[in-house]
């Protein structure tokens, strides 16, 4: 799943979300501990019943803010996949867009605790969740695919290192968004980097 946590410049005029938006602004000011139902109230002038009456319970509200945060995050992969450039670069903007900016980036903070939450989830839930992985997933594979027939790359199974991008980007993200002793977001763009040339050069 992975940009800075931007505050819509236009005027959200729907409460759902009026609500997601004031959520991922705590979550980018405050951190997660600081979300409540009570203080999501405050900020966008509801009682916390009203906020549950859209949501039902706290983790599907932190599942559709996630939602919303890559809804957002996958407008700038488009427009940043739709360029006129070569297909490495257009790969490496993709990767600087899924990557964490470093120790509690705000978008990662939420993904972390929205996988963690969703243990026990009912099936309905693991699709939505799926639907979020499978969103930069179709659009690494058909990147590589582009490159590949134009010369660019090296021939590869798509599909299979698709998944295997994504599982290194993952590890390396989670390492940087706990601040993990050591990690630094150049050194994990170097290794990602380093990957890629070794995978993709013809």
């Amino acid at each position: 799943m992975p940009g800075p946590v931007r505050r819509p410049r236009r005027r959200l005029n729907q409460p759902r979300e009026q609500v997601l938006a004031a959520a991922m602004a705590t979550i980018a000011a405050e951190g997660l501990d600081r979300l409540t139902m009570a203080g999501l109230g405050r900020e966008v002038g509801m009682s916390s019943g009203h906020i549950l009456y859209y949501f039902g319970t706290k983790d599907e509200l932190l599942l559709q803010t996630l939602q919303w945060s890559e809804e957002q995050l996958g407008a700038e992969r488009r427009a940043a996949l739709s360029r006129r450039v070569p297909a490495r670069e257009r790969l490496d903007a993709l990767i600087d867009l899924y990557l964490p900016d470093g120790h509690r980036d705000p978008r990662w903070t939420l993904w972390l605790e929205v996988w963690n939450r969703s243990q026990n989830a009912d099936d309905e839930t693991r699709e939505r969740q799926l639907e979020l992985e499978l969103a930069w997933h179709r659009d690494l594979v058909a990147l590589l695919v582009e490159g590949a027939s134009k010369g660019e790359f090296r021939s590869v199974d798509a599909e299979r290192l698709a998944t295997r991008i994504r599982a290194l980007l993952d590890g390396f993200g989670t390492h940087l968004v706990v601040g993990l002793p050591g990690t630094d977001r150049a050194q994990v763009r170097e290794h990602i980097h380093e990957f890629l040339d070794e995978s993709l050069t013809p």
